[in-house]
């Protein structure tokens, strides 16, 4: 669903106004990750993390989902 509302031409806020034109589709994918996140859960994004233990434990805040460290 996230890629058609980024891909279709209709949006909530049209791209053409400066700033908060594009802010509702920061906004909407920030929302799409934040649960698939929570959805994956605590182990599976421990397991699958490319990068540092700071950059998991932001998105885990993101997410709101529960660091154990």
């Amino acid at each position: 669903m996230l890629l058609a509302y980024l891909v279709l031409p209709i949006d909530l806020i049209p791209d053409f106004i400066p700033v908060i034109g594009y802010a509702d589709d920061a906004i909407i994918v920030a929302l799409a990750l934040r649960s698939v996140a929570r959805r994956a859960g605590l182990e599976v994004l421990e397991d699958h993390w490319p990068g540092t233990p700071a950059g998991l434990g932001a998105v885990l805040r993101a997410a709101g989902i529960a660091d154990p460290s």
